[in-house]
Order: C-alpha cells, then structure tokens, then sequence
C-alpha cells in the first residue's frame, strides 16, 4: 500500500507523478517492491506455495517458483549455521 498526505484519509491511490517522483527517479519499482515483499512473506511462512497463491492471487506456477527460492534461502542459511558451530 502507497500513501501520501493527499491519500492518507481517502480510499484513492497515490496519482502517477507520486510515483514517478518518490520511486521511479529513484530505481524503485513497484514490481520490484511486489517481489521483495512476496519473497519476505515466503520467508517468514516457511515457503508454502499455496499460502503465497491465495494471499497474492498468484497462478500455482508461479507460487512454486517463488516457494522454492525461499526455500533454498532458508536451507542456505540453516547449512551457514551448522557450518559455524
């Protein structure tokens, strides 16, 4: 969800050239914001495809492949840890 101050008491979205001046000059881009957020919520739920499906209205080939990048990020990082013990 984006607001401004224009927004923040509405329902409305934020217009293009709020877009344009806070993200876009700057890289930011809102699909790239989209990924970072689905792939922190297949971190945090434990790579479940079907939970990312239905919470991002995504085609289950898609989920999957999301599902499995999580997951080896979790399984990289358990195999860190067992290294430094």
């Amino acid at each position: 969800m984006l607001i401004n101050a224009k927004t923040a008491l509405g329902t409305g979205p934020v217009s293009a050239e709020y877009l344009k001046r806070h993200l876009l000059h700057r890289g930011v881009y809102l699909e790239r914001i989209r990924g970072d957020r689905l792939l922190h919520e297949a971190l945090t739920v434990g790579a479940d495809p079907l939970y990312l499906a239905l919470v991002f209205n995504l085609p289950h080939t898609t989920a999957s492949r999301h599902a499995t990048i999580a997951q080896n990020l979790l399984d990289d990082q358990i195999e860190r840890g067992a290294e430094n013990e």
